[in-house]
Order: structure tokens, then sequence, then C-alpha cells
């Protein structure tokens, strides 16, 4: 069976599913996925060096911004 974000196990009804990928240097990217929806990657072009973001409302689950902070230049 197929779980959400790719996940082994589904979650509860009312929690929501999620998944970080971190990459690897600058040969893979990074990944966010929350409740079945990728937030951030390098297809959607959102993602940046350094420690990407998102901020997602805890009660809807609606996205509500993405950011990258560059923690190697400051």
């Amino acid at each position: 069976p197929r779980h959400e974000c790719g996940n082994r196990k589904s979650c509860p009804s009312n929690h929501f599913a999620f998944r970080l990928i971190s990459g690897a240097a600058n040969v893979v990217g990074p990944s966010i996925c929350f409740n079945d929806q990728i937030l951030m990657s390098n297809v959607r072009n959102n993602i940046g060096r350094g420690l990407n973001i998102a901020l997602v409302n805890g009660t809807t689950g609606e996205l509500l911004r993405t950011g990258a902070f560059d923690m190697y230049s400051g």
C-alpha cells in the first residue's frame, strides 16, 4: 500500500504526514513533503543553500511561507 509522503506507515487520522530529505552537498537537493504535497524541492525551484524552512499552519495544514537561510555566507 502507498502511504502519504512515501512513509513506511500511515499516520493516525488526526495527524499530518511529513518527510524531510536533507540532500547531499550540491548533488542532491533537499525536499520537504507535508500531507502528501511536495512543499520544497529542486523541481519546484524553491530551495537554497543552507537551512530550508517551510512554515505550515498546525491546525489546517496550509502552507504559509517557505524560505532558505544561507548559513555559509552569513
